[in-house]
Parts: C-alpha cells; structure tokens; sequence
C-alpha cells in the first residue's frame, strides 16, 4: 500500500505521446503491451495506475493525436468562409497530416480499424469517432447551403460520403507508402468533383 502514495516519477504527457505513436504505428490490436511499456519508459502496473487499462490509454491516445496533429476536421472546416474553401483546406491538411517525417503514415483512426470481437469496444468507439467526422462534413455542407454558397439542389449525403472516403483513401495510399505528392494531387482531383455534386457540372 505504500507504493501507492508515491508520486510518478515520468512525464505522464510525454509518456501518451510516446503510446499515441505506437498505436498509430501499429494499430489498437499490433500494439502489445510490451512495446508499449517500453516506448513509454515505464512498467506495467504504472501503465494501469496511471491510465487504466490499454483501451483506456489508447482512447486518450486518440485525443492526443487529434491535437498533436492538426488532421482535426471539425476545427479546419469552421476556419474557410466558403464552402469549396473549406474542404480543399481539409484536404490538404490531411495531405501534409498523413505524410509527415518522423510521424508514422497514415491516420491513427484508420491504422487501427481492423479489430477482433473481443475488441469490440475500440471497434464502436472508432465507429462513433468515423460518425463524427462525417457529421463534421455534412454540417459544413449544410451551412454551406444555408449561406448561399451551395446550391439548395446539391446532394449533401453523396458529397458527405464522397469525400469522407477519399479522406480514407488518402490514408490507406499513405499507408502503403504514397508521398505527400501524391496525396496533394487525390485531393485536387477530388475537388475536381466538387461542381457535379453540387449540381453545377
């Protein structure tokens, strides 16, 4: 009982920055307890102690990685008046995201979609995050409409999974190793796209 009292003796931030990277890495179900305890630079009851259990870290992981990072949809859409605006910038912020040195491919969410039954908790809790970024897109698509720069005949929902998808896509070719080039050039063509849903083309 008196280990309990005793302080940390690690940088509890630094230490998620460390876990956020292995998860992003490796995904929730790759990431084993062990790298992770060595990536942190502590052992495995600090790891509960502090955090609670593996899903409980990787969920805050998640949360570091949505402020570390800048790839946070809801807050780069809310920055562009216009709509077009708003997307291409979305775009290209997970362009750059997805392609930084030093940081693992790819989107963290994403690294980790496939998971077993016994991990069906990290499997809703992504879902609700994917849900959410797709909200995200078709809330500003809806302002857009609302403020007269969409057409009140443009198709919201295939605009909202068209480009949730390439958002996706963008991420898997990071994955499989495609440059911030190639990325930048599948968000140009995307926005390509833009004036056919919107019912212009």
């Amino acid at each position: 009982m008196a280990e309990r009292g005793r302080p940390r003796c690690f940088d509890r931030a630094e230490a998620l920055r460390r876990a956020m990277e292995v998860f992003w890495k490796y995904g929730y179900e790759g990431s084993s307890l062990a790298s992770l305890t060595e990536a942190m630079q502590i052992n495995s009851p600090s790891l509960y102690a502090t955090f609670g259990s593996k899903e409980a870290l990787f969920k805050e992981a998640l949360d570091q990685y949505d402020r570390e990072t800048g790839d946070n949809v809801g807050a780069i859409l809310a920055e562009h008046g216009d709509t077009r605006s708003a997307f291409a910038a979305m775009l290209e912020a997970s362009a750059q995201c997805f392609t930084t040195p030093g940081r693992p491919a790819g989107c963290m969410s994403l690294s980790a979609l496939n998971c077993t039954p016994g991990n069906a908790g990290i499997w809703e809790h992504l879902h609700q995050r994917r849900a959410k970024g797709q909200d995200e897109l078709r809330r500003r698509l809806l302002r857009g409409v609302a403020e007269g720069d969409l057409p009140s005949q443009a198709d919201i929902e295939a605009m909202t999974a068209f480009y949730s998808a390439v958002r996706q896509g963008m991420s898997v070719q990071a994955l499989d190793g495609a440059g911030r080039d190639a990325l930048q050039g599948m968000a140009r063509a995307a926005m390509l796209a833009w004036d056919g849903m919107v019912g212009q083309g």
